[in-house]
C-alpha cells in the first residue's frame, strides 16, 4: 500500500484513516510510530531520534495535538489511537494464524495483559512475553530472533521502545513493531482508559491528568509549545522564509 505522508516540524506524518492504518500495518514489516507532540519536540531536539521516526515504515498521529497541528497546517488528518490500533492488530493477526510477541511494563502487567488478551482472543498465539526490566538488550533481541513473531508489542515508553525497535530491525526483518506506551497497564486491568467520551473528543490526556496530576509537569509546557511551533512552522511557510536548521535537514535535504 502507497503512503500518503504530509510534513509536521519536519517529520512524516501518514494521512491513512483506522482501516487504512490497520490494512498498512497488517501488509508490511518493519517499524510503526505512534507519535505524540511530545515525540515531536524531542525529535527537534535529538537527530538520532528524528532519524528513528524518518526510518519508519508508518507513523500514525496518536494524540489530538498532532490532529490539530495538521489542522493548523491545513490537513484534515485524524487522530488514531495507538492502543486501538494495536488492540485491532492483535486481532487480525490472530484470524491470520500469525504469531504475536510482548515486551515491557513490570513483570506482573506483562503476564496479566498475555493472560487476559488469552481469555479475551480466541487461539492467540503468543510465541514470547517479556517485561521491560532488562539490561541487555543483545539478549532479548537474540530471543526474539530464535522465535520470529509476525507482530510485536512494545511497552516501553517514548523514546526507549522506538530506539529499542529500530535496533531490533535487523533481527526480525518479516515483523511488524510497534511501540504501545502504557497499553499494556490498559489491558492487564491496572488502568482504565477515559470514558469514551473523552475518546472521542481526543481527551484521553487531559482524563490521565486529572487522575494522575504528577503528568501535568510532563504535558505542560511541551503541548503549548508544540502548538506555537506548528503556528511559527505555517507561517514560516506561507511567507516563503528559510526554515529552521531542524526543517532545513529534513525537509529540503
Amino acid at each position: 500500500m502507497d503512503r500518503k505522508t504530509v510534513k509536521l516540524q519536519g517529520l512524516n506524518i501518514d494521512t491513512f484513516d483506522f482501516d487504512s492504518a490497520i490494512n498498512c500495518a497488517s501488509s508490511i514489516s518493519g517499524q510503526v510510530v505512534t507519535i505524540n507532540p511530545e515525540m515531536i519536540i524531542y525529535a527537534s531536539k535529538n537527530k538520532e531520534f528524528a532519524d528513528i521516526i524518518l526510518s519508519a515504515q508508518l507513523v500514525v498521529p496518536d494524540g489530538i495535538g498532532v490532529e490539530i497541528g495538521l489542522r493548523i497546517l491545513g490537513y484534515r488528518v485524524r487522530r488514531i489511537a495507538g492502543i486501538e490500533l494495536a488492540r485491532e492488530l492483535i486481532n487480525v493477526f490472530t484470524k491470520e494464524n500469525k504469531s504475536i510477541a510482548f515486551v515491557g511494563a513490570k513483570p506482573e502487567i506483562v503476564n496479566k495483559a498475555v493472560e487476559n488478551l488469552k481469555n479475551e482472543v480466541k487461539n492467540i498465539d503468543i510465541v514470547y512475553a517479556k517485561d521491560g526490566y532488562f539490561t541487555d538488550d543483545n539478549e532479548v533481541y537474540c530471543e526474539l530472533k530464535e522465535k520470529q513473531p509476525k507482530l510485536l508489542l512494545v511497552a516501553m515508553g517514548s523514546p526507549r521502545q522506538e530506539e529499542f525497535i529500530y535496533n531490533l530491525k535487523e533481527f526480525l526483518p518479516n515483523t511488524i513493531m510497534i511501540g504501545v506506551g502504557g497499553s499494556f497497564d490498559v489491558w492487564a486491568g491496572a488502568v482504565k482508559r477515559a470514558p469514551v467520551i473523552y475518546q472521542r473528543m481526543g481527551l484521553e490526556w487531559l482524563y490521565r491528568t486529572i487522575k494522575e496530576p504528577k503528568r501535568f509537569k510532563r504535558i505542560f509546557p511541551t503541548l503549548p509549545l508544540f502548538i506555537l511551533k506548528v503556528i511559527k512552522e505555517k507561517i514560516t511557510i506561507k511567507n516563503d522564509v528559510p526554515l529552521n536548521s531542524f526543517q532545513d535537514h529534513y525537509v529540503r535535504k
